[in-house]
């Protein structure tokens, strides 16, 4: 490996931009490629100092990058994953993992075998915020989490989907496209998931998919979850317009997650955590305090722990395994809406997915 890990970028797309300008400001790591088929990008990546390529086999052929970021339409994920583990070079993969659990499950496995670091850009677990709520969740500030309620609502104008009509037909409404970023920061602040019992509403605006959608997951810990996410709501309480963590999104002062426990309450992104002065009696004073976190960009921040994964200084925060396991949440949400039952889904193991046992 180079002194300075050489990191390729597949996709310059709007993701695929911000993680090579990542790249290219660090002092640290170094962009090795762009690989993007379109001339447009292709034009746009030949003004970062990059050697560009067509496709991964061009690049392959031509060297292999010490990490490959894959920002790429999510179709292409499996088989791209796959080009990179053939060639033993660590890949971040960006969320979802892949279109299908059974498709993660072929990757990971295959990763595994392989011992190639996978990671999922599941980037939100790199947020300053994330991470002091995390901390202050396992020290007990708040004892243990009972219910938690999350709340994904955004209005996504008719451009959006004239732009790209893919996103109006049956498989990509926001259970699919959204929601899984939720689900990943629920199992990373609660665990794993143990039953769904999801309902979905069609498009309002006479889609193929839905635009509302509400579930309810049990977790082997014992927590309760409500989440609810729709792309058609006019409303402030979502990550995207409260988190702050892309400017192109305008911001606000609200929470989208309340996070309940049996000793106080916490409400993020606001870090806010609220207690009664004694002991917990509604008949009391309840008071907050405000938690402090970092502000580095959890890109910046998801980065550098990839450049330390392929030094073999960490192992992924966010692995293959962990991206699967939140992809197959997402996919018993979907399926319990779609049938109108309660989707479990199989305990697993450290290094093994949880797999849906069906319908009850």
């Amino acid at each position: 490996m180079s002194d300075i890990p050489r990191i390729a970028v597949v996709g310059f797309g709007l993701v695929g931009q911000r993680h090579a300008e990542v790249l290219r400001r660090s002092p640290d790591l170094a962009l090795a490629a762009v690989v993007d088929p379109r001339d447009e990008s292709q034009t746009a990546a030949a003004r970062l100092d990059a050697p560009v390529f067509a496709n991964l086999d061009d690049m392959f052929a031509a060297m292999v990058p010490d990490g490959v970021v894959l920002a790429t339409p999510t179709p292409l994920h499996h088989a791209q994953g796959m080009a990179c583990i053939e060639r033993r070079c660590p890949v971040l993969v960006e969320k979802p993992i892949t279109v299908t659990a059974a498709e993660a499950l072929v990757l990971t496995d295959a990763a595994m075998a392989a011992g190639v670091p996978l990671l999922v850009g599941h980037h939100r677990r790199h947020n300053g915020m994330v991470k002091a709520a995390k901390e202050a969740i396992a020290s007990g500030a708040i004892g243990d989490v009972r219910a938690v309620q999350a709340t994904c609502w955004f209005y996504k104008p008719d451009h959006y989907f004239q732009a790209a009509p893919w996103r109006t037909r049956k498989g990509a409404g926001p259970i699919s496209v959204n929601l899984v970023h939720d689900v990943d920061l629920l199992r990373h602040f609660c665990g794993d998931v143990s039953t769904v019992q999801a309902v979905s509403v069609p498009s309002a605006r006479g889609f193929e998919n839905e635009d509302l959608a509400t579930a309810i997951l049990t977790f082997r810990s014992g927590t309760v979850a409500t989440i609810s996410v729709s792309d058609s709501v006019v409303a402030p309480w979502s990550w995207e317009l409260t988190s702050r963590e892309n400017p192109v999104y305008p911001a606000t002062n609200e929470s989208c997650y309340l996070i309940g426990g049996s000793k106080g309450g916490l409400s993020l992104p606001d870090l806010r955590i609220w207690r009664h002065a004694a002991a917990p009696d509604w008949w009391t004073p309840i008071s907050a305090t405000s938690l402090t976190c970092d502000t580095e960009d959890p890109l910046v921040a998801q980065m550098a722990h990839f450049a330390r994964v392929i030094r073999g200084a960490e192992a992924p925060l966010v692995s293959g395994i962990e991206g699967t396991r939140s992809l197959e949440v997402v996919e018993a949400i979907a399926t319990s809406a779609d049938a109108g039952v309660a989707v479990a889904l199989k305990a697993a193991d450290a290094d093994t997915p949880a797999r849906a046992l069906g319908e009850r």
